[in-house]
């Protein structure tokens, strides 16, 4: 597995963790998942395959 695909996969599990914990952690979380997709999106645009 490439490292994006597994970092994309911490993120959303640490991410549905934040869901259902602490609000501050939470919203830390969501920043982090923001910022995956839009690295996997310029990725896309720049012709690399996203995973």
């Amino acid at each position: 597995m490439d490292l994006l695909y597994t970092v994309a996969i911490i993120l959303v599990i640490l991410w549905l963790l934040g869901v259902v914990g602490s609000v501050t952690i939470g919203s830390l979380i969501h920043v982090l998942l923001v910022i995956a997709i839009i690295i996997v999106l310029l990725r896309v645009i720049q012709g690399k395959r996203p995973w």
